[in-house]
C-alpha cells in the first residue's frame, strides 16, 4: 500500500534568527550613533571648523597645531604621570587586598563590600569627596591643625606642584576595589594542590605568589590593566570635580582639553583632532588585549 502523503508543516524560525532579528534596532543605533559619530569626528578633524562644522579640508593642519600647543603637551605629560602611577599603584594595592581577603579572614564579605564600594560611585562624586578632604580650610589639613599639629599641610588640590598627585590618590581610592575583585576571583581559581605542594617543598609564601601565582593571574592582570588604561585616557569628570584642571594648567588632561575646545574655546577642528588622537591611543591599548583574549584563543581551538 502507498504511504499517505505527509502534510508539510511551516518551519518555525530558529531562536538564533529571532535573536538576530531582535538585535537589528540595536545594531542600527550602534552603527549610526557610534560608528557614524566616530567617522564624522575624524572627518571634521581635517577641516578648519571653528564654532560650527564646515567641510573645507585643510589636511593635517589641525594636528600640527595640536602637537605645537603647549597646553596639549602639558596635558599629555600629566596623563602619562597620572596613568603610570594610577595603574601601577592600583594593581599593587588591588593584589595585596585580594591576597589579604584570600586568607579566609572573618567578615570577608563586609571587607570586600567596603573595598569595592567606592567603585560604585561616579568620578564626579569621588572628585567632590576628595575636593572637600583636600580643602585646606575644611578638610584633613584643617582637622589635623585643630588637634595642635599646626605645621601639617595637605592642600594638594590647590597646590600646583601636587595637583596631579591629588587626582592619582582620588582615582586609586575609587578603582582599587575593582582590581581587588578581579584579582580575588583569579586567586580563588588557583588549584589548591599548588599550595599543598609548595608547603611540602617548604617554599615561602611570597615566593609562591611571585613565581607561581602571578604568572597564573596574567590574563586577569592584563584585563585589569586594559580597564584602568581606558579610564586613564578618558578621565575628565574627576579632573573637573576635583581641580578643574588647575591651578592654572597644573592638572590639565587631554579629555578636558577636548571639552574646553568644543565648548569654551569654540574650536571644533582642534577638539576633534585631539579626540581622534585619543581614539587612536585607545585602539593601540585595546587591540593587543583583544588579539590575546579572543583571536589568538580562537586560533588555538581544534578544527
Amino acid at each position: 500500500m502507498a504511504e499517505p502523503a505527509r502534510l508539510s508543516r511551516p518551519r518555525r524560525p530558529s531562536r538564533l534568527s529571532m535573536a538576530a532579528l531582535a538585535l537589528i534596532p540595536a545594531w542600527i543605533v550602534v552603527v549610526l550613533a557610534y560608528v557614524g559619530t566616530v567617522i564624522w569626528t575624524v572627518v571634521i578633524s581635517f577641516t578648519s571648523s571653528k564654532l560650527l562644522p564646515v567641510y573645507n579640508f585643510v589636511g593635517f593642519d589641525q594636528y600640527a597645531r595640536l602637537f605645537a600647543s603647549d597646553r596639549w603637551q602639558v596635558s599629555v605629560w600629566h596623563l602619562v604621570v597620572f596613568g603610570v602611577l594610577f595603574i601601577a599603584i592600583c594593581l599593587i594595592t588591588g593584589f595585596l587586598l585580594a591576597v589579604a581577603l584570600d586568607q579566609k579572614i572573618r567578615f570577608e564579605n563586609t571587607f570586600r563590600t567596603i573595598f569595592l564600594y567606592p567603585y560604585s560611585m561616579s568620578f564626579i562624586v569621588t572628585g567632590l569627596v576628595w575636593q572637600w578632604l583636600m580643602n585646606p580650610n575644611l578638610g584633613i589639613q584643617n582637622t589635623v591643625r585643630s588637634w595642635g599639629w599646626t605645621s601639617f599641610t595637605f592642600d594638594w588640590a590647590v597646590n600646583s606642584g601636587m595637583a596631579v598627585f591629588a587626582l592619582v590618590i582620588a582615582a586609586i581610592w575609587q578603582a582599587s576595589g575593582l582590581v581587588m575583585a578581579l584579582m580575588l576571583a583569579g586567586l580563588r581559581g588557583v588549584d589548591t594542590e599548588l599550595w599543598k605542594a609548595a608547603r611540602i617543598d617548604g617554599i615561602p609564601s611570597w615566593r609562591v605568589y611571585t613565581s607561581i601565582i602571578l604568572p597564573i593571574l596574567t590574563p586577569t592582570i592584563t584585563t585589569a590593566t586594559v580597564l584602568l588604561s581606558i579610564a586613564v585616557i578618558k578621565v575628565f569628570d574627576l579632573v573637573v570635580a576635583l581641580t578643574n584642571g588647575g591651578p592654572g594648567t597644573a592638572s590639565e588632561m587631554p579629555a578636558k582639553f577636548v571639552m574646553d575646545n568644543l565648548g569654551q574655546r569654540q574650536n571644533i577642528g582642534l577638539a576633534t583632532a585631539a579626540a581622534t588622537v585619543m581614539l587612536v591611543t585607545v585602539i593601540c591599548v585595546v587591540s593587543p588585549w583583544l588579539y590575546r583574549t579572543y583571536f589568538r584563543m580562537q586560533g588555538r581551538k581544534p578544527t
